[in-house]
């Protein structure tokens, strides 16, 4: 089964990779704060993470476009990013509540809404779409990379 064939099994793929992102994160910091030991694990961890969490955050904006989400849905999706290992439980709520579908609705629809139209051309052309997504992210990555840690941002 394909990763994109439907926007549950995607949105569980990214969502399950969340928490293994967090998990390396603050193992990372773990051995970094507690142990004393080196800063690699977080710079590993974190740097596995950013691009995660980035990537967590447009396919949760794809899959709402897409499934006619609520304003309120979504920004519970990414909020979901921000707490450690909540991906997982949001996820799980949503397909209790049907947020996430069995077929990408707009693969076959055209569309209303400039997002709509959007993400249906994006269903119907998914590899250029997914490697325009990768390098956003790769760019918004590596902008994020150069400015430093968050904690640093606003010294």
């Amino acid at each position: 089964m394909h990763l994109l064939s439907t926007p549950s099994r995607l949105y569980r793929v990214l969502a399950l990779a969340e928490v293994v992102t967090w998990t390396l994160l603050l193992g990372g910091m773990f051995v970094k704060y507690v142990l004393h030991s080196t800063e690699l694990l977080v710079r590993i961890g974190g740097g596995l993470h950013g691009f995660t969490f980035l990537s967590y955050v447009v396919v949760t904006v794809l899959v709402a476009v897409d499934q006619h989400w609520r304003l309120k849905d979504l920004l519970l999706g990414i909020g979901s990013a921000v707490i450690p290992y909540l991906t997982v439980p949001f996820e799980r709520s949503a397909h209790r509540r049907g947020l996430l579908g069995e077929n990408w609705r707009l693969r076959e629809e055209q569309g209303r809404t400039a997002p709509q139209r959007l993400v249906s051309l994006a269903l119907r052309h998914p590899l250029p779409a997914a490697l325009i997504a990768i390098v956003g992210v790769a760019i918004v990555f590596s902008v994020l990379l150069s400015l430093g840690p968050p904690t640093e941002w606003f010294d």
